[in-house]
């Protein structure tokens, strides 16, 4: 099989491309140039798909005797990605732009471009497993599983890919023990990167100031922080630089009536309001998404299905019931068994059945009161 390896300049990519390489398969490794700027490097540990990443991934692939190429993807990504993460402040939800990449960028672009050069599959470095099960009608399927690790599952980003693109992907790390046998891995076969620490945040805010980078894009915004009941409490000098479920950074100079902390309850970009208010306000066990993507395609419309839902990448899976919502386009409504505290429109939920992932939805509203269903 042809497989495009997506060399990101770390050791996982490195160890993916090798682990395709030693199947058998005809690799090929590709770098996707993400920014305009071509002289970006990394800050510490912060950020990827730098100009310092590019060598790194040339060196790996040499290491490795595959052919090698940068792809210049800035512009899909400026668009895509970058555009998305912006207009999703702007109208004052939660937007995750790993997800948006790896929907638009990895296994949209990137994909794409490889299966019109006559490659088979992409393969990357994410933790996660594809296993093939029977069909019913004599064949298989396709299913995508959380990863061997927990701590490195990777699963909750990469719902959004559907079920076509599944069937052109390749997660050879799906199986590794751990992210340290992954290193331990790197270095027995020579890769340089085997120590390279890993990148995290946002990896075009590279200095890790997300506030800053929409602020200079956006630009100031002021209004209003009022509390529940529409009181005035303070100003804001842009709406957008706020999410549910936030702390610090609020301006407030007076604390509440009963001096207990206060939170971000909601943003109203509208009425360009930050609403503020106590812990107990931010707890939802209802929850609404839309533009759902399903990797499963045995979901029943109407019903009712016992699962768990994950609304962070890093954050604990809970037992809820969901149902697609029948003459209603790809909406998604959850129950959830537990509340769950901080649930900001924009944000990702992903369906899960054990360690399979059945599908993906954008929170579009989140509230509390709900019963779960008998």
């Amino acid at each position: 099989m042809r497989v495009l390896a997506a060399l990101s300049g770390g050791v996982d990519s490195a160890v993916a491309a090798a682990r395709a390489v030693e199947a058998g398969h005809e690799v090929v490794g590709v770098h996707m140039a993400l920014s305009r700027s071509r002289a970006q490097h990394r800050n510490g540990s912060r950020g990827c798909c730098s100009i310092e990443d590019a060598g790194d991934a040339r060196r790996a692939a040499d290491v490795l005797g595959i052919p090698y190429y940068v792809w210049d993807l800035s512009e899909e990504f400026e668009e895509t990605v970058v555009a998305d993460f912006l207009a999703e402040y702007a109208a004052g939800r939660t937007p995750n732009p790993c997800v948006r990449c790896n929907e638009h960028i990895k296994f949209s672009a990137l994909l794409d471009r490889g299966v019109a050069l006559g490659f088979d599959a992409v393969a990357t470095g994410h933790y996660a497993r594809i296993t093939e099960v029977p069909d019913g009608a004599g064949g298989t399927r396709r299913e995508l599983h959380r990863a061997v690790d927990p701590a490195k599952d990777q699963s909750y980003v990469l719902a959004v890919m559907g079920a076509e693109r599944l069937e052109q992907a390749l997660f050879p790390l799906g199986d590794a023990p751990s992210k340290d046998a992954v290193r331990a891995e790197a270095a027995a076969r020579g890769l340089s990167v085997s120590a390279k620490p890993d990148s995290y945040d946002i990896c075009f805010v590279a200095d890790g100031d997300t506030s800053g980078f929409l602020r200079e894009r956006l630009g100031a915004r002021p209004g209003e922080v009022v509390d529940a009941d529409g009181r005035v409490l303070g100003e804001h000098d842009g709406a957008y630089a706020y999410t549910v479920g936030q702390r610090k950074g609020l301006g407030l100079t007076r604390p509440a009536p009963d001096g207990r902390p206060r939170y971000v309850l909601e943003v109203r970009p509208q009425a360009n309001q930050v609403v503020v208010g106590p812990a107990e306000l931010l707890s939802v066990d209802e929850i609404s998404g839309a533009q759902t993507v399903w990797l499963a395609g045995d979901v029943p419309a109407g019903e009712w299905l016992d699962v768990e839902v994950q609304v962070r990448a890093h954050g604990d899976p809970v037992p809820a019931r969901v149902r697609r919502v029948p003459d209603a386009g790809e909406v998604l409504e959850a129950r959830l068994a537990s509340p769950l505290r901080g649930i900001a429109p924009g944000q990702s939920l992903v369906v899960y059945a054990g360690t399979r992932v059945l599908g993906q939805s954008t929170i579009t509203r989140a509230r509390r009161g709900a019963a779960v269903p008998a």
